[in-house]
């Protein structure tokens, strides 16, 4: 390991960051190195620019991609390096948000239903069912699973926060059949290496993978990801009754408004709205001209 590495694994090690984050922005600093070709802090502000915008303009990563490098990269120079005035030179992109994509829950079941075995429908239905991120569905361990209390423990999530999620009668019924097929013992959905198992969590890629298959084998067009699956969960739970603020616990979410943009999603919710367009007095479209020309004026 080299001095640099070893200094930057130590300011994330001592801020508490989750294992996730430090191997990212670990990765992070060690790409944008490669890149130039030199020790990273032999770079500065112009090659931060230049990278910045080959991210956007040549690799089309997303805006909300290229904020985690760029955090990664202001971590590097200010609080390893202690270079605070590179701040400066590594502005956020702005992101135009569009809204995500929700499934249908007939499309749901139709996901579910084309996983192809009974691995991949588990790990659907415990991704619809929970909400839960990818990177905390692949930690999860058999003991995070309470059917005494019918919970489902989400152990250091997004922030390193625990929280407590409900668990189904459905899923846990599917979680018991799949247990009695593959036995894990420590992570519910191991890794496996030339048919043996591993205490290992799978890939955040796996469960993606999975996602995407299972979608393409049941016809749906939508782009189709582990938080479309979140998205979808979470906008049914708005349609059914759940509160805001409930939704926003069993998410994680650290802010209201985060969660609020499932208004924008929720059929029930905008079809509620009363449109002042309807309560104005119209004349008939009967009588009303199909000509494009205009009447000339006497």
């Amino acid at each position: 390991m080299t001095r640099l590495r070893k200094m930057m694994l130590e300011e994330l090690q001592r801020r508490n960051y989750s294992a996730i984050t430090t191997r990212n922005y670990l990765r992070v600093v060690t790409e944008f190195a490669k890149y130039f070709g030199k020790s990273p802090d032999k770079l500065g502000p112009n090659e931060l620019r230049t990278y910045q915008a080959y991210l956007l303009t040549e690799r089309k990563l997303t805006p909300g991609t290229v904020v985690n490098r760029v955090a990664a990269l202001r971590f590097f120079f200010v609080k390893t390096l202690k270079r605070y005035q590179f701040r400066e030179f590594l502005p956020y992109p702005r992101d135009r948000r569009r809204l995500p994509t929700v499934l249908s829950q007939e499309e749901v079941s139709q996901l579910i239903n084309g996983a192809g075995n009974l691995f991949r429908r588990t790990l659907l239905m415990t991704l619809y069912g929970t909400g839960m991120r990818r990177a905390e569905l692949a930690r999860l361990k058999v003991g995070d699973v309470d059917s005494q209390r019918m919970i489902i423990r989400v152990v250091e999530g997004k922030g390193g926060k625990d929280r407590d999620l409900p668990l189904s009668p459905a899923l846990l019924e599917t979680l018991r059949e799949y247990w009695r097929w593959r036995k894990p013992k420590l992570y519910m959905f191991p890794t496996r290496t030339r048919g043996r198992t591993l205490d290992q969590p799978i890939s955040d890629k796996t469960v993606w993978i999975a996602c995407s298959e299972a979608a393409h084998r049941a016809g749906i067009r939508k782009r189709v990801t582990p938080h479309t699956l979140r998205h979808s969960w979470a906008t049914h739970l708005l349609e059914a009754g759940t509160d805001l603020r409930t939704i926003q616990v069993l998410l994680g979410h650290g802010d209201l408004e985060t969660t609020a943009q499932y208004l924008h999603l929720s059929q029930r919710h905008l079809q509620a709205v009363t449109n002042p367009l309807d309560s104005l007095s119209l004349s008939s479209t009967e009588n009303i001209s199909r000509s494009f020309k205009r009447k000339s004026e006497k």
